[in-house]
């Protein structure tokens, strides 16, 4: 199962490859900045670029993945000039808090990112699940299980939102 996931991780974009890969080390804490330009080389990214694309927050030679609730609130993937899986897959959760409805609403807008966001979300789930982070877990397999009720919306929920 790992090696399939891992196949799975070489197709999301770089700044998603980064953000696994120091989720899996640090969470959302605290880490050093060296390390995080370490990755980033690897992942072939820039830690000024994951920045800027709303990944993490760095500070003071620490860095740090945003938490869902410090995710911008008005995020629009159709004017994000940088969208990752990552971004989509923190956003499309954070919606299914709200309800099911705001996640289809939402999972409707961001195309092909959709599919891919699911693959993380169980790619993070795994992960959660194997280091005991029971709350995280939780989220992911959430948005997992519900993904074909939200998808089966999508459509209907983007239509409604252009009439």
């Amino acid at each position: 199962m790992d090696e399939v996931l891992a196949e799975q991780e070489a197709e999301f974009d770089a700044e998603t490859r980064w953000a696994l890969a120091w989720f899996e080390q640090h969470r959302h804490t605290d880490g050093a900045f060296g390390d995080a330009e370490t990755l980033s080389k690897a992942k072939d990214v820039s830690v000024t670029g994951l920045e800027a694309a709303g990944v993490l927050k760095a500070r003071a030679g620490k860095v740090r993945l945003l938490r869902r609730d410090e995710l911008d609130p008005d995020w629009d993937p159709a004017t994000d000039r940088r969208i990752s899986v990552w971004e989509v897959t923190q956003h499309v959760i954070r919606a299914l808090a709200r309800s099911e409805s705001h996640a289809a609403g939402l999972l409707g807008r961001v195309g092909s990112f959709g599919e891919a966001a699911r693959d993380l979300a169980y790619r993070l789930y795994t992960i959660c699940d194997r280091k005991g982070w029971a709350e995280e877990a939780r989220d992911y397999n959430t948005l997992v299980v519900v993904w074909p009720q939200i998808t089966r919306q999508a459509p209907k929920a983007e239509q409604m939102k252009l009439a």
